[in-house]
Protein backbone atom coordinates (compact mmCIF):
# COMPACT_ATOMS: atom_id res chain seq x y z
CA UNK A 1 0.00 0.00 0.00
CA UNK A 2 1.30 3.20 -1.36
CA UNK A 3 2.00 6.14 1.38
CA UNK A 4 1.20 9.50 -0.34
CA UNK A 5 1.72 13.23 0.61
CA UNK A 6 0.78 16.79 -0.74
CA UNK A 7 1.71 19.76 -0.48
CA UNK A 8 0.59 23.50 -1.81
CA UNK A 9 2.32 26.48 -3.04
CA UNK A 10 1.33 29.82 -4.57
CA UNK A 11 2.56 32.67 -7.34
CA UNK A 12 1.25 35.40 -9.14
CA UNK A 13 1.74 35.43 -12.90
CA UNK A 14 0.64 36.67 -15.59
CA UNK A 15 -0.24 35.24 -19.30
CA UNK A 16 -2.81 35.69 -22.14
CA UNK A 17 -4.15 33.57 -24.73
CA UNK A 18 -3.48 35.03 -28.39
CA UNK A 19 -6.05 32.85 -30.29
CA UNK A 20 -8.82 32.91 -27.70
CA UNK A 21 -11.83 34.54 -28.81
CA UNK A 22 -12.59 35.67 -25.92
CA UNK A 23 -10.86 38.26 -22.36
CA UNK A 24 -8.57 36.03 -22.12
CA UNK A 25 -6.48 37.22 -25.33
CA UNK A 26 -5.50 40.44 -23.32
CA UNK A 27 -2.79 40.15 -20.37
CA UNK A 28 -4.34 39.19 -17.84
CA UNK A 29 -3.32 37.56 -14.31
CA UNK A 30 -3.85 34.71 -11.71
CA UNK A 31 -2.87 34.24 -8.47
CA UNK A 32 -1.74 30.65 -9.02
CA UNK A 33 -2.09 27.61 -6.21
CA UNK A 34 -0.33 24.20 -7.11
CA UNK A 35 -0.78 21.39 -5.25
CA UNK A 36 1.89 18.01 -5.79
CA UNK A 37 0.64 14.77 -4.83
CA UNK A 38 4.14 12.58 -4.29
CA UNK A 39 3.78 8.44 -3.74
CA UNK A 40 6.29 5.95 -1.97
CA UNK A 41 6.23 2.49 -1.27
CA UNK A 42 8.15 2.86 1.74
CA UNK A 43 9.38 5.32 4.41
CA UNK A 44 12.47 6.41 4.73
CA UNK A 45 14.25 5.77 7.97
CA UNK A 46 12.50 8.88 9.98
CA UNK A 47 9.13 7.47 8.75
CA UNK A 48 8.41 10.14 5.47
CA UNK A 49 7.97 10.30 1.95
CA UNK A 50 9.46 12.91 1.14
CA UNK A 51 11.21 16.19 4.50
CA UNK A 52 8.70 19.00 3.45
CA UNK A 53 11.09 21.43 4.16
CA UNK A 54 13.68 19.28 1.10
CA UNK A 55 10.17 19.80 -1.08
CA UNK A 56 10.04 23.06 -0.10
CA UNK A 57 13.29 23.73 -1.37
CA UNK A 58 12.81 21.67 -4.48
CA UNK A 59 9.58 23.50 -5.46
CA UNK A 60 10.96 27.07 -5.04
CA UNK A 61 13.56 26.14 -7.46
CA UNK A 62 10.48 25.31 -9.80
CA UNK A 63 8.07 28.39 -8.74
CA UNK A 64 10.46 30.87 -8.16
CA UNK A 65 11.03 31.56 -12.31
CA UNK A 66 7.30 32.06 -12.72
CA UNK A 67 6.78 34.08 -10.00
CA UNK A 68 5.59 37.93 -11.20
CA UNK A 69 6.76 37.38 -14.96
CA UNK A 70 4.05 37.26 -17.69
CA UNK A 71 4.46 33.67 -18.51
CA UNK A 72 4.31 34.12 -22.40
CA UNK A 73 7.46 35.60 -22.00
CA UNK A 74 9.28 32.51 -20.45
CA UNK A 75 10.98 29.53 -22.50
CA UNK A 76 8.76 27.00 -22.02
CA UNK A 77 5.73 29.32 -23.31
CA UNK A 78 7.90 31.42 -26.34
CA UNK A 79 5.50 29.03 -28.71
CA UNK A 80 3.26 27.46 -26.19
CA UNK A 81 0.04 28.99 -25.07
CA UNK A 82 0.90 29.21 -21.16
CA UNK A 83 -2.86 27.54 -20.36
CA UNK A 84 -3.23 25.87 -17.27
CA UNK A 85 -3.06 23.17 -18.58
CA UNK A 86 0.27 23.65 -20.10
CA UNK A 87 1.33 25.06 -16.80
CA UNK A 88 0.44 22.15 -14.88
CA UNK A 89 2.03 19.73 -17.50
CA UNK A 90 5.36 22.33 -17.14
CA UNK A 91 5.62 22.55 -13.24
CA UNK A 92 4.99 18.33 -13.41
CA UNK A 93 8.33 17.99 -15.62
CA UNK A 94 10.18 20.07 -13.45
CA UNK A 95 9.26 18.39 -10.77
CA UNK A 96 9.54 14.97 -11.76
CA UNK A 97 13.89 15.71 -12.72
CA UNK A 98 14.67 17.11 -9.24
CA UNK A 99 13.07 14.54 -7.47
CA UNK A 100 15.19 11.60 -5.89
CA UNK A 101 14.85 8.73 -8.24
CA UNK A 102 15.35 5.76 -5.77
CA UNK A 103 11.28 5.50 -3.83
CA UNK A 104 9.74 8.94 -4.54
CA UNK A 105 7.59 9.34 -7.20
CA UNK A 106 5.37 12.27 -8.58
CA UNK A 107 1.81 11.44 -9.25
CA UNK A 108 -0.43 14.93 -9.91
CA UNK A 109 0.40 18.18 -10.16
CA UNK A 110 -2.93 20.25 -9.88
CA UNK A 111 -2.88 24.02 -10.93
CA UNK A 112 -5.68 26.06 -9.94
CA UNK A 113 -5.74 29.29 -11.22
CA UNK A 114 -8.51 30.50 -8.94
CA UNK A 115 -10.79 28.83 -6.32
CA UNK A 116 -13.14 26.99 -9.09
CA UNK A 117 -11.01 26.23 -11.80
CA UNK A 118 -7.94 24.05 -12.13
CA UNK A 119 -6.10 21.80 -14.70
CA UNK A 120 -4.47 18.63 -13.65
CA UNK A 121 -1.49 16.85 -15.38
CA UNK A 122 -0.91 13.24 -13.70
CA UNK A 123 1.10 9.90 -14.23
Amino acid sequence: MPYIVCKEYDFAAGHRIPEHPGKCRNLHGHNYRVRVHLRAETLDPMGMVIDFAELKTLMHEVIEPLDHRVLNELPPFEHRNPTSENLAEHIFREVEVRLPRDRVRLDRVELWENDTSCAIFER
